[in-house]
């Protein structure tokens, strides 16, 4: 065990790694390939389940995924029409969750009124879910991609269970100092902080990447094939968190170079304890003059981030294991920006309340 002891002791600062992730976001829950017309998806967030439904006009909601009848899951009922009945005693729902019809209903019994229903978006290929106060659903700032659009890029989705609580894999990104881990991807790369900030709500840095040889993937090099000539003379990789989304995009050094990389990735806690996320990710690489040799490279560069990608959920659930076994968090963290990092997500996020056995430190 490292000397000292966990990163908080001694200290009214709550354990990082048990704060919970704040509900009262908009949360990328499913791709919205994988929920078919007609169909339900199971879903989760922090251990609690939610249906999603997709019926016949297209028009996607989510519910909670218990019948109000026996809490029987909704996810394995049928999609009738424009509403949802439970595969149990049949009783349907509508999209608000109000309950339409019970078949064998008895005059003069009061049925219990609905099941929760939660404000739900779809955007980006993503099927969004509000999991907190709904009345802040509105007001609340949806997640905004300015290239997705754009027909200069080309977009690569990516979905990823991941055995860790979402601060590690804020960390992660955020801390590019990590670059050895991937020295069978990228070589000797030699990142150098440039400058970093922080604000009401989020955390910045900008790094610029030196070569220092080796042996690399060919992803390495061509992800970012459509990069301007600033760009080439001056690459800068800036990566930002804006509660509770993180960004990062590879431009050039003059103000409002378009980036060649961009990348969009929201981390959903699924269990109750928090100690297991699902990772989404958008990536768009802008592409080249001749569009036609990205397509052509685009196997090579999936392969690629998915190779980056297999190296961090290997040290992020490293982490996690270590946080369990030891009982706390031992991390002794030197880094400004993941100190400022951390910071904000323990501000952001929801403290621990005594008692609370969802977040001990030890595995459940």
């Amino acid at each position: 065990m490292a000397a000292g002891g966990p990163a908080n002791h001694g200290s009214n600062r709550p354990d990082l790694r048990r704060v919970a992730c704040n509900p009262d976001y908009w949360y990328p829950l499913a791709q919205s390939r994988k929920l078919k017309r007609n169909k339900t998806l199971e879903v989760a967030f922090a251990g609690e389940p939610i249906v999603l439904v997709r019926t016949d006009s297209n028009k996607v909601f989510a519910l909670e995924d218990r019948c109000a009848h026996r809490q029987f899951p909704l996810s394995k009922g049928l999609v009738c029409g424009e509403q949802i009945q439970c595969g149990y005693h049949a009783w349907r729902y509508d999209a608000t969750g109000a309950i339409t019809t019970i078949p064998y209903m008895v005059t003069g019994v009061r049925p219990p009124r609905h099941v929760r229903a939660y404000p739900c978006r779809e955007a980006y290929g993503l099927v969004f879910v509000f999991p907190g106060d709904p009345a802040l659903a509105e007001q609340t700032a949806f997640p905004e991609l300015p290239w997705f659009e754009s027909q200069d890029y080309k977009v690569m989705s990516f979905e990823r269970d991941i055995a860790c609580h979402y601060t590690f894999m804020h960390e992660n990104l955020m801390d590019m100092n990590h670059q050895f881990l991937h020295r069978r991807l990228m070589g000797r790369v030699k990142p150098r902080l440039l400058s970093h900030g922080k604000g009401d709500g989020w955390v910045e840095a900008q790094f610029r990447f030196g070569d220092g040889g080796g042996k690399k993937h060919r992803g390495a090099n061509w992800l970012t094939i459509g990069g301007s000539d600033d760009e080439t003379n001056f690459e800068i990789m800036t990566i930002r968190t804006e509660y509770p989304y993180q960004t990062l995009k590879i431009a050039g050094i003059k103000t409002g170079s378009v980036p060649s990389l961009a990348l969009w990735a929201a981390y959903v806690p699924t269990d109750r304890h928090e100690r297991r996320s699902r990772s989404f990710g958008i990536l768009l690489v802008k592409k080249p003059r001749m569009a036609f040799l990205l397509t052509l490279i685009w196997p090579v560069l999936r392969h690629f981030t998915e190779s980056v990608f297999a190296e961090d959920r290997m040290a992020v659930e490293a982490e996690q294991r270590a946080y369990e076994t030891q009982g706390g968090d031992w991390n002794q963290e030197i880094f400004p920006v993941t100190i400022e990092l951390r910071d904000l997500l323990l501000a952001r996020g929801i403290k621990p309340v005594d008692g609370d056995v969802r977040y001990t430190s030890t595995a459940p």
